[in-house]
């Protein structure tokens, strides 16, 4: 990978690591537009501040757009989040693991 390549991969985790960044993005994974309110319930415990912030930061980065029904992933948005979908099941083999060690 070139530096240039690191560079841009330390700059999406850097935005990705943001508090309530990755939640905000699966909480918008399932394609419908969510009211500010909906999508603070939907990813838990945010402050209004905090998630305007988020949001502010999230639409920047053109990852999450807001239209007249509420906010909702970009194309690029949705390619990330395409490219994440493994998490999922990873997370459930890693959890399955976890429980194993205890």
């Amino acid at each position: 990978m070139s530096n240039k390549d690191n560079a841009a991969v330390q700059q999406l985790l850097d935005l990705l690591e943001s508090r309530y960044a990755m939640r905000v993005l699966w909480a918008l994974r399932d394609g419908h537009p969510q009211t500010f309110r909906l999508l603070q319930d939907s990813v838990g415990g945010v402050t209004p501040n905090t998630m305007n912030t988020r949001l502010k930061e999230l639409r920047a980065a053109n990852l999450v757009q807001h239209g007249g029904d509420g906010y909702q992933l970009t194309p690029t948005g949705l390619d990330l989040l395409k490219r994440l979908n493994d998490i999922g099941p990873f997370a459930g083999k890693w959890a399955a693991a976890q429980a194993k060690k205890k």
